[in-house]
């Protein structure tokens, strides 16, 4: 309901001047028909009382508008509620009964719109069925393509002309993150995503000169022109990139094709020249290096060989032969050793759930005739290991185990060791003899069957920052090796896709954007349809910005061509350095505990600026949460200049006569289910789903661009609010 309704006032006012006109003219009537004494009778008997008849007419007054209001409402404003509620239905996939209210007539008005919606809604499913039907085929393609692209080891990006970003993969995703200079911060979450510029992190000249030589080599008629260069990511990866074009359909045979795109194959290739350079170190250590010793062991050599050389001589020439020896053998050592450091360096460590890890180094076990099984595993806990290594080091000591007390059965336990690190026990019947020959096993070169390998037992431990020792269960008679290993960091924040319902398939593609090009036109003049945007929300210490209250939590998601993309989404703690006040956190459920050692605001906002770069800004009381931002301008440097939409404010555009603007209100309304209300991802998703049933609303209105919509909120009851 509105806070003032003009037609009520409009209407008070009419029937009161309709009613003190007639009084009036009644009144003259009547007094030109009086007699002197009449008129001086009524002037003695009314002019002392003309005051409470003024009141008696206001009074009046406000019985009619009163009983106007209800009318209004009964009458008027129940049938333009059901008129806005039937417009959500009509412009939106939205599936609800509308509820009756008002006259009657409104409500079997409102019955038989309910039957056309179970209509339209049963027509539109057997044409979902019969379109799904047809579409089957192209959705198995695209199910492969976007299969094939996620699996792919190499980082594909594709990129429509502008360099914005149409399709990339899910390796791709992750090795663009590490390119974050802010790491720390929500991921480098604001590095990749759909319709970014890949300008943000290659310079645009380099992309333009490997273009423009495939465009060369296309009009020179080559079948499979590219390109490729070398060039530094912003955080100091070294990158190899090559580049090939999405050519265009040619309806001609006797056309040459243009290109529409370009293709970009990402290798990050720091650890391979760093293998590059160590191996050519090495190489110089063992001919330039040894050249000389040598050398002197040669002259020395051949001086011994010469009867006449007297004791003393012989003497220093056997030192220098021992010293260069010594030396020699020292660098051959100095470089096994970096070798195998080197060599362990290859194998990053990765998460792994600890009964994979059993369940793998069991089958390898079994497959060399062994009998092995899992006893006390824990299968919850979440290991940070190089499997591969892990497993070579559990097979060669149970290797030896076989050779020196022929075991033929060992058993494998996994248990918590503290908040950091698990037990993992390599467990076999033995006394407390066998204890003593197992000295030093961990630091001799492992042997798998026939194969020896430079590693040890050490390496791969020293490899996971762990440790090892050897332990003796004296009632059950056990002897077992005890792993320390690290456990998996556990996430600190609830991913952005456990929010909402997802596909499958994650969205890091859109085609559509191959026809998105750069707009000469300012964003004030674009469709809203075409615009990219940032939705966000933010969680706070308080309600007063300007009394000190802080930013605590950033939630925000990216919509593109019409589409929320669930898998971009950009979401951090912030800790405020200052107390949570106990009243704020059942509201939004962050304890002091959760936000200590988060970054601070100012290192949070430079990435989410870099995460909104190119988009328009939209939340729900917009101006409460753009509050918060400017005020940290001055302090974090960071200006947000986008233009800002306001979903409370579109709400009071489009339904004018809803009691109700807050964002559960409209989510009803639009049918949404609501996720994590009060986090700032949860109400940031919410508000993108509102938002985007609101863009097809507005344009039935007239409303399409976003200077329009700007205008029209601004001219909102709800516009008023400050802070």
């Amino acid at each position: 309901m509105r806070k003032f309704d003009p037609r009520v006032a409009l209407g008070v006012a009419v029937i009161g001047a309709i009613c003190l006109v007639w009084l009036l003219v009644t009144g003259g009537l009547i007094w030109s028909t009086l007699a002197e004494n009449e008129r001086s009778a009524i002037v003695n008997a009314i002019g002392p009382r003309l005051v409470l008849l003024m009141g008696m007419w206001a009074v009046s007054l406000i019985a009619v508008g009163m009983a106007l209001r209800w009318l209004v409402g009964y009458f008027m404003t129940a049938p333009a509620r059901l008129c806005e509620e039937a417009q959500v239905l009509l412009g939106t996939d939205v599936k609800r009964q509308l509820v009756p209210s008002g006259s009657l007539e409104n409500r079997r008005l409102t019955d038989l719109f309910n039957q056309l919606v179970q209509q339209r809604e049963a027509l539109r499913e057997e044409m979902d069925s019969r379109v799904q039907e047809a579409a089957r085929n192209t959705e198995l393609e695209k199910n492969r393509l976007a299969a094939l692209m996620s699996e792919l080891t190499k980082s594909v990006v594709v990129c429509n002309l502008d360099g914005r970003i149409l399709l990339y993969n899910n390796r791709a995703r992750m090795q663009f993150r590490t390119f974050s200079q802010l790491p720390n911060v929500a991921g480098g979450a604001e590095i990749i995503g759909l319709g970014r510029s890949i300008y943000g992190v290659f310079e645009r000249t380099l992309v333009a000169h490997a273009l423009e030589n495939i465009q060369r080599r296309l009009q020179r008629g080559a079948a499979s022109p590219s390109a490729q260069f070398v060039t530094t990511s912003p955080s100091g990866q070294l990158l190899r990139v090559q580049v090939a074009p999405v050519r265009g359909v040619v309806e001609n045979a006797q056309e040459k094709p243009e290109m529409t795109g370009f293709v970009l194959m990402l290798d990050n290739i720091t650890k391979d020249f760093e293998v590059e350079s160590y191996k050519d170190r090495a190489l110089s250590t063992l001919t330039e290096g040894s050249r000389a010793a040598v050398a002197n062991m040669q002259a020395a050599l051949e001086v011994l060989e010469y009867p006449e050389v007297d004791a003393d001589m012989r003497e220093r020439l056997l030192s220098v032969l021992r010293e260069e020896t010594h030396a020699l053998s020292q660098r051959i050592s100095d470089l096994k050793t970096s070798s195998a450091e080197n060599f362990m360096s290859r194998w990053p460590l990765e998460d792994m759930l600890g009964a994979d890890l059993i369940a793998v180094t069991i089958k390898r076990l079994e497959s060399t005739g062994l009998q092995a099984e899992e006893v006390d595993v824990n299968h919850s806990l979440w290991l940070k290991v190089e499997s591969f290594s892990m497993i070579q080091a559990l097979q060669g000591l149970v290797q030896r185990l076989q050779h020196h007390f022929g075991l033929s059965t060992v058993q494998l336990r996994l248990q918590v060791a503290d908040t950091n690190h698990a037990h993992l026990d390599l467990v076999w019947q033995g006394d407390a003899k066998s204890i003593e020959q197992l000295v030093g096993w961990e630091v001799e070169p492992l042997k798998i069957g026939n194969e020896a390998s430079s590693l040890t037992v050490q390496d791969v431990i020293d490899r996971h920052s762990g440790a090892l020792w050897c332990e003796r269960d004296v009632e059950k008679g056990l002897v077992f090796f005890r792993f320390l290993l690290p456990l998996a960091s556990p996430q600190e924040q609830l991913d952005a896709s456990t929010l909402l319902k997802t596909e499958s398939r994650p969205e890091y593609y859109d085609f559509d954007l191959f026809q998105s090009t750069e707009q000469s036109r300012s964003l004030e003049d674009c469709k809203l349809s075409e615009l990219a945007y940032t939705v966000f929300d933010t969680e706070t210490t308080g309600l007063n910005p300007a009394q000190g209250d802080e930013i605590i939590q950033i939630g925000a998601m990216r919509i593109v061509n019409n589409k929320l993309l669930q898998n971009e989404g950009f979401e951090q703690l912030v800790d405020p350095k200052k107390p949570i006040p106990p009243a704020s956190i059942p509201i939004h459920g962050i304890q002091p505990e959760m936000v200590k050692g988060q970054p601070t605001i100012d290192k949070v906002l430079p990435a989410f600026y870099a995460f909104t770069r190119d988009t328009v800004l939209v939340a729900h009381n917009a101006a409460f949460d753009m509050r918060f931002l400017q005020l940290k301008e001055q302090s974090t440097g960071v200006v947000f200049e986008q233009p800002v939409l306001d979903t409370l404010l579109l709400s009071a555009v489009l339904h004018p006569n809803q009691a109700s603007h807050r964002l559960e209100a409209i989510a009803e309304r639009f049918n949404i289910t609501i996720l994590g209300r009060h986090t700032a991802m949860g109400d940031a998703m919410v508000t993108a789903e509102v938002f985007l049933r609101m863009i097809p609303l507005l344009a039935e209105q007239g409303i399409y661009t976003l200077r329009q919509a700007r205008e029209a909120a601004q001219k909102t009851y709800y516009a008023r609010l400050k802070y």
